[in-house]
């Protein structure tokens, strides 16, 4: 059994998550050399390029700390491992109303909040998410609780017309006609899903960048009417709490908020496949080569 000081606790994980856009990048060792320090998971061991003991989506149960702790289900950003202490400080009360597996994706729900926090959608809106992944089906169904709100998912795969209508928003193919918006969010994690939000943003617009491309350049066409239009990029990433919030919010409290966002079951549409503890290395084998699924797949340690 771990030794747990003053101040810390100890934690039997439950369920882990895999980020798979993410951990795909670490897997193959494509995390720049210039992003590597702001790229480390907050408990990661070892130096990047892989192997690291990476990972951010973890639940647990506290088994020894503080007494307002013990016995509880946490959220931790703490990579894939059977057992850990850490500062109890550094753990998230899991509410009640929230499946510990479903919890997992505290991590998305968090990035959500972040991205529509800089994309400030507002009552009416029509509101695009290129890139039907796990962000962009965390961030659609974030923004499908503003009133008057009409949300649609854009993604290459028409199987993804099924988890949008779970997630209670619209569908539309990238091939499609896809019309105009008030607010683009590109999420797909592909130079050609950053090209078609381009295209729909509307004019003295903005598209929100939620991806990140690691080590692999994009290449855009930025002729035609883009300099007409006067559309911005402007990237978002969740390591720091969005300008328009930065003020007001801490990482901390916004975390929280993804948390009893996740008493909403719809979330569920987004918890994949599932693997054994003892599976984890094949897991990751797929990250390297691509061949993970696309949503998120998690690491179940309560088997045997």
């Amino acid at each position: 059994m771990p030794l747990v000081s003053d101040g810390e606790a100890s934690v039997q994980t439950l369920y882990t998550g895999v980020s798979r856009g993410t951990e795909s990048l670490v897997a193959r060792g494509e995390v720049p050399e210039s992003e590597r320090e702001r790229m480390r998971a907050p408990f990661q061991a070892g130096e990047f390029p892989f192997p690291v003991k990476y990972g951010y989506l973890n639940v647990g149960t506290v088994e020894h700390g503080p007494a307002a702790l013990r016995g509880r289900t946490v959220f931790a950003l703490f990579p894939h491992q059977s057992r850990f202490v850490v500062p109890a400080d550094a753990l998230h009360p899991v509410p009640d109303g929230v499946p510990p597996r479903r919890a997992v994706l505290a991590g998305a729900v968090e990035t959500a909040v972040n991205v529509l926090w800089d994309a400030a959608p507002v009552i009416g809106d029509q509101v695009v998410v290129v890139g039907a992944g796990m962000i962009g089906c965390a961030i659609a169904r974030v923004a499908r609780g503003i009133p008057g709100s009409d949300v649609t998912l854009v993604d290459v795969d028409p199987a993804r017309a099924i988890i949008a209508e779970a997630l209670g928003v619209g569908f539309a193919l990238a091939s499609d006609d896809v019309p105009q918006a008030d607010v683009v969010i590109e999420a797909s994690g592909a130079g050609a899903g950053l090209q078609l939000a381009l295209g729909i943003a509307p004019t003295d617009g903005e598209v929100i960048v939620a991806s990140w491309y690691g080590s692999r350049p994009v290449s855009l066409e930025l002729g035609a009417d883009f300099h007409s239009r006067r559309i911005a990029l402007r990237p978002n990433q969740v390591g720091a709490v969005a300008a328009r919030r930065r003020g007001s919010r801490t990482t901390r409290n916004r975390l929280a908020l993804a948390l009893r966002l996740l008493e909403d079951p719809a979330y569920d549409a987004l918890l994949s496949g599932t693997s054994s503890w003892r599976q984890l290395s094949e897991v990751t084998a797929a990250l390297a080569e691509g061949t993970a699924g696309e949503l998120c797949h998690t690491i179940d340690w309560t088997a045997e």
